[in-house]
């Protein structure tokens, strides 16, 4: 199992070297960071998901977890027609609602915090529902210093338990419920998790990315009913601008 102490240590010095706010360069564009906010400029995760996610032009798109909102306003300038983002850290949902201003897409975009979905009673149904998820695993018990760890480890897998039951109940007929996760992910774990919620995890796409303790498995997979064989298939175009 990936030691998870890695990934609170680079919790701790992404939020140490954190401004209140600053802009950042990804690839040509200028995004404002917030502190306190997973900065995608300094992890590699978020971009490689952004490259192997298609949205659903014309339709409906959630994203879980949004941080700056790289991935809910890509959405919106790919040309969903309804955006939601969601967020448990309430300086994330500011950042995401900052960032769909920046780019001209902020009369697409809902900017809620949430738990999960315990906040999308006013939601409609989406076609496509996508969380890069916590995937680092770490004990039950253990104390969470600050909110900002929360965006790379998930105590006992609780949260993907919950997205695991839930997800279904807000997806649109036809639509696809997406999980982003990595090789530092206990996957065997969650795989058995999502059975015991009737689903199943089938891969999309993926990417391999060298990172300091070697090469990592980015990967998007698809959260499927157990008795679901059919494709979902929706019109889209790819992540990147």
């Amino acid at each position: 199992m990936y030691d998870y102490t890695q990934a609170l240590r680079r919790s701790e010095a992404s939020r140490a070297n954190g401004h209140e706010q600053t802009d950042v360069d990804i690839r040509g564009e200028t995004w404002t960071i917030l502190k306190g906010v997973f900065s995608p400029a300094h992890h590699n995760s978020s971009l490689a998901q952004l490259d192997l996610l298609e949205f659903p032009v014309g339709g409906s798109f959630l994203e879980i977890g949004s941080g700056t909102g790289l991935i809910a306003v890509n959405a919106g300038r790919a040309g969903c027609r309804t955006v939601w983002a969601t967020d448990l850290n309430p300086a994330a949902v500011t950042n995401t609602a900052l960032n769909a201003e920046r780019f001209g897409v902020a009369d697409a975009m809902t900017c809620v915090q949430s738990d999960l979905f315990a906040s999308l009673t006013a939601a409609p149904l989406f076609d496509v529902i996508y969380w890069h998820s916590n995937n680092v695993w770490v004990p039950q018990d253990l104390e969470i210093k600050h909110i900002h760890e929360l965006a790379y480890v998930d105590p006992g897998y609780d949260a993907h338990r919950r997205y695991f039951a839930e997800a279904r109940n807000h997806v649109a007929p036809g639509g696809r419920v997406l999980i982003a996760l990595s090789s530092r992910a206990a996957r065997a774990d969650l795989e058995a998790l999502a059975e015991k919620e009737g689903q199943r995890l089938t891969g999309v796409r993926s990417a391999v990315v060298r990172e300091p303790e070697g090469p990592v498995s980015y990967d998007l997979l698809e959260v499927v009913p157990l008795q679901d064989t059919a494709p979902h298939p929706i019109e889209s175009r790819r992540g990147h601008p």
